[in-house]
């Protein structure tokens, strides 16, 4: 099983980051069940704007953990393909 990081745009134009096995359910969930995170439950609708894979879960985790403590700007670099991001 395959484990993904992703990154959400809010309609606030905020971004969330996270990890899952499934993206389109995640992003499902976040846009239309109370399963998604509170953060995103106020700033819908979010679309999912990046994602990369990861082999496991762990993995994912550590990748979530060093990217949410990114600058904004440096986020959108990667997210666009102009910087590249080595995390593991």
């Amino acid at each position: 099983m395959k484990w993904k990081l992703y990154v959400l745009e809010c309609s606030d134009g905020s971004l969330y980051t996270g990890i899952t096995t499934d993206t389109s359910r995640r992003l499902d969930e976040h846009n239309c069940s109370t399963r998604g995170a509170k953060y995103t439950r106020s700033r819908r609708p979010v679309k999912m704007i990046w994602t990369k894979d990861f082999k496991s879960r762990s993995d994912a985790s550590k990748a979530e953990s060093k990217f949410k403590k990114l600058s904004r700007s440096t986020k959108l670099q990667i997210i666009s393909g102009t910087c590249k991001w080595n995390v593991l």
